[in-house]
């Protein structure tokens, strides 16, 4: 039985005016506002820095190591967010995972249309590897967009024959732009936050004359053989219910190990409302334990 805090998060995306009625700049001012709202704990450091010439921030939880890294992309749609509008949830999850993180601003559409975001996100992994970092020592987590560039990312890796990371860290990811989806019909009604019109605006403002359907635009169309663990999450009421339920069933059809927690009644990207919703606190204390659970693993097979 979901909380009852999940009631006062619906009430609060009520209240807000209607992102439809904004224009590109407006709205992702309204996304970073989120920095303002919830700024980072003391403890936490924050430096921004360039990799491959991306810009990134380090973010680090105090009790996080520097033996792993969670690589992390935004979600956004490919137009909006960036690390200000998720920086306060990523240092949630370098506290929850303990390991230090890297938040990718990767380029935004309209002014860099796909494939601009997957080419920043493999030039930071691709980087990273000749950095110090193995291919073990990674993690991969994004939301929404960002759950679906990390699954571009990594096909574009085997693509190019450079080693996946440790895992993927799905979290209501958007994994198919065509559009076609049932879930974005029939939870039309129930979803606050996401609706067929709204993915189909972020698509065609990403993809401008590029097709939705190749695997570096929409993953869930490629072939997901190689790909490593992955965890996906999402809520039983999203438009992109589909997205996740689907990537987990292919995922599993080419042999990879995936793990599918549907939760009810959660909302987009529930996570980053851990400040006042019990369901995010739990679903971030279960990417922690799933993260840990990988990194132990990976520390028993070099043993």
């Amino acid at each position: 039985m979901p909380s009852d805090d999940i009631k006062k998060v619906r009430e609060m995306i009520a209240a807000q005016p209607p992102r439809s009625e904004m224009t590109i700049p407006e709205r992702r001012a309204s996304m970073d506002g989120w920095n303002e709202a919830h700024p980072v704990p003391d403890g936490v450091q924050v430096a921004t820095a360039r990799v491959a010439d991306v810009p990134v921030e380090w973010i680090t939880a105090p009790n996080a190591s520097e033996d792993g890294l969670l690589l992390y992309l935004h979600g956004g749609g490919y137009v909006v967010g960036s690390p200000a509008s998720h920086r306060h949830f990523v240092a949630k999850l370098s506290e929850e995972t303990g390991l230090q993180a890297l938040l990718v601003d990767y380029r935004l559409a309209p002014e860099n249309p796909f494939p601009a975001a997957v080419e920043d996100a493999i030039s930071v992994y691709a980087a990273l590897l000749t950095h110090g970092y193995a291919p073990e020592d990674i993690v991969v987590a994004g939301d929404s967009a960002g759950g679906g560039l990390l699954l571009s990312m990594m096909l574009a890796a085997i693509d190019h024959e450079v080693p996946v990371p440790a895992a993927g860290i799905c979290l209501s990811p958007w994994t198919d732009l065509t559009g076609e989806a049932e879930s974005l019909t029939k939870n039309a009604a129930v979803d606050p936050t996401v609706s067929k019109e709204s993915l189909d605006f972020f698509a065609q403002h990403y993809l401008g004359e590029e097709d939705a359907a190749p695997p570096l635009a929409s993953p869930l169309h490629g072939d997901l053989t190689g790909l490593p663990p992955l965890l996906i999450q999402v809520g039983n009421i999203e438009a992109l219910l589909d997205d996740a339920v689907l990537l987990d069933e292919r995922a599993k059809a080419a042999g990879v190990s995936s793990t599918l927690e549907v939760w009810d009644e959660m909302i987009h990207v529930w996570h980053r409302y851990f400040p006042m919703l019990q369901e995010a606190r739990e679903a971030n204390s279960r990417i922690g334990e799933f993260v840990r659970d990988i990194m132990s693993s990976r520390a028993a097979a070099a043993e």
